[in-house]
């Protein structure tokens, strides 16, 4: 018996009937909009890759969840990806420029061309916004936990960050240095999950990501963040904190500590981070572009 070989589309429209702003009317504007995609609604057991033809362009209409499993599932492929924040925060849209109104973003979509962009890696785990050592990472679960509302996880999340303690570090590589901290936070976007700043002027558009010194140094400050965060506050004057920038990074800590990617675990130190320039081609908009490149640039000059 012969089996059907499984068609591959050139163009996929990725849609979330779960995303805070998704509503009939909004899948049918998108569904009008790419006419021309074939459309499948969000899976997360898809096997995305096999579903596409080469060098295939993939738009994601959902929430930052959904927005994070495409752009983890298509990262050193080369299909290039647009992005519509359909969620309560967007927060990786929202940090490449990408347009909050959904017809504009649309037209930056249709109209954009793919740019290489950056994606993060700690021990070998992709994040797309921040990776962390320490206590952070910890209040990173708890977020996620309270934003999906499992409140068995929810205490349990706090009982871990409560029991976070110091640790001495080491770095090497790009940065070198030493001393004593709660939390090491490695930043590729200027907030993470629930729009939780961490002190950056970064984009990923940047070939840099960022070492945030002062993010999460203690549990006021890491507080003080969570409550900016749950009241929609952002601060910049207070939040910005000394900043470096690199691309390879080792980090060795006594004792040894938990690492994170995003809110994920990824294992415990040493860590090695790094700053995958180009692993993602994201369809965004020229004067989009530009405008990330000047602030990044400003950035590095201050």
């Amino acid at each position: 018996m012969v089996k059907a070989t499984p068609k591959k589309f050139s163009r996929l429209l990725i849609l979330s009937s779960n995303a805070g702003s998704m509503s009939p009317a909004v899948e049918d504007q998108l569904r009008r909009a790419f006419a021309d995609f074939e459309v499948t609604e969000f899976d997360p057991r898809m096997k995305l890759l096999g579903m596409l033809a080469p060098k295939a362009k993939v738009v994601v209409a959902g929430g930052d969840g959904t927005v994070g499993w495409t752009v983890k599932a298509l990262v050193d492929s080369d299909h290039s990806l647009g992005i519509l924040g359909l969620g309560t925060y967007n927060n990786f849209a929202a940090s490449v420029g990408m347009p909050k109104d959904l017809g504009r973003a649309i037209t930056a979509v249709k109209t954009g061309a793919p740019h290489p962009v950056t994606i993060g890696r700690i021990n070998g785990h992709t994040f797309l916004e921040v990776a962390a050592v320490g206590m952070f990472g910890e209040a990173l679960q708890l977020g996620e936990a309270a934003k999906d509302m499992v409140f068995g996880k929810l205490s349990q999340r706090f009982a871990q960050v409560a029991r976070s303690e110091p640790f001495e570090y080491r770095l090497s590589g790009d940065i070198e240095g030493y001393g004593v901290a709660l939390s090491l936070v490695f930043a590729n976007t200027p907030s993470t999950g629930a729009r939780m700043t961490i002190a950056s002027r970064t984009s990923p558009i940047d070939p840099f990501l960022e070492l945030q010194v002062h993010a999460g140094e203690s549990y006021r400050d890491l507080l003080k963040r969570m409550v900016r965060s749950a009241v929609g506050s952002r601060d910049e004057k207070q939040d910005l904190g000394m900043s470096f920038k690199f691309r390879h990074l080792r980090v060795e800590t006594r004792p040894r500590a938990r690492a994170f990617a995003d809110s994920s675990s990824a294992g415990r130190t040493p860590a090695v981070i790094d700053a995958d320039v180009g692993a993602l081609q994201l369809v965004l908009p020229a004067g989009e572009l530009r405008k990330q490149r000047r602030v990044i640039d400003r950035s590095k000059a201050q």
